[in-house]
């Protein structure tokens, strides 16, 4: 049996590779993706809310990019609260005012294994909001981090924000 290599078929005229889609193009096709999987959210969900809020944000910012509205190198806007934007953690509720106390110490989880790294003060008030909710310290923090976020939490109503009156 003898081997010959094979050999690329000639291109017809006129065609060839596909051009480049557009920015626009691309952000249209991010934001159809993410809006389709953040369409339906259980709004007794915390984290599921909060992924929702964070792939919006992020979907009007793509798009605001493509058409030139928003500069690619900001960082944060003073209409949207974006991540990293106002330097708080992952487990701060996009609605409650309050800033971090410190850098993300434990992760808080929701009864489906969901997480969210946080500093200490919205750690506890995310615990105080689930049900069934966990803390686990993260492996840089100080021991007893866990449990001082569990006690805190214990005192704390769910979405304590809300009744306070604070806002943004």
């Amino acid at each position: 049996m003898s081997f010959t290599p094979a050999e690329q078929a000639p291109t017809l005229p006129g065609v060839g590779a596909l051009p480049e889609p557009s920015n626009l193009a691309v952000a249209a096709r991010i934001a159809q993706l993410l809006l389709a999987e953040h369409e339906h959210v259980d709004h007794q969900d915390v984290f599921a809310l909060n992924r929702a809020h964070g792939a919006l944000v992020e979907t009007v910012r793509i798009l605001l990019r493509a058409v030139g509205a928003e500069p690619a190198e900001a960082k944060g806007s003073a209409l949207v609260r974006t991540p990293g934007g106002d330097k708080r953690c992952p487990a701060a509720h996009p609605d409650d005012p309050t800033p971090c106390t410190g850098p993300p110490t434990v992760t808080v989880l929701d009864a489906h294994n969901a997480g969210a790294d946080g500093c200490q003060h919205h750690g506890a008030r995310l615990l105080a909001s689930l049900d069934g909710g966990r803390v686990y310290g993260l492996p840089h923090a100080t021991p007893g981090t866990a449990i001082r976020v569990f006690q805190a939490a214990a005192g704390l109503r769910p979405f304590c924000w809300v009744e306070r009156g604070e806002h943004q």
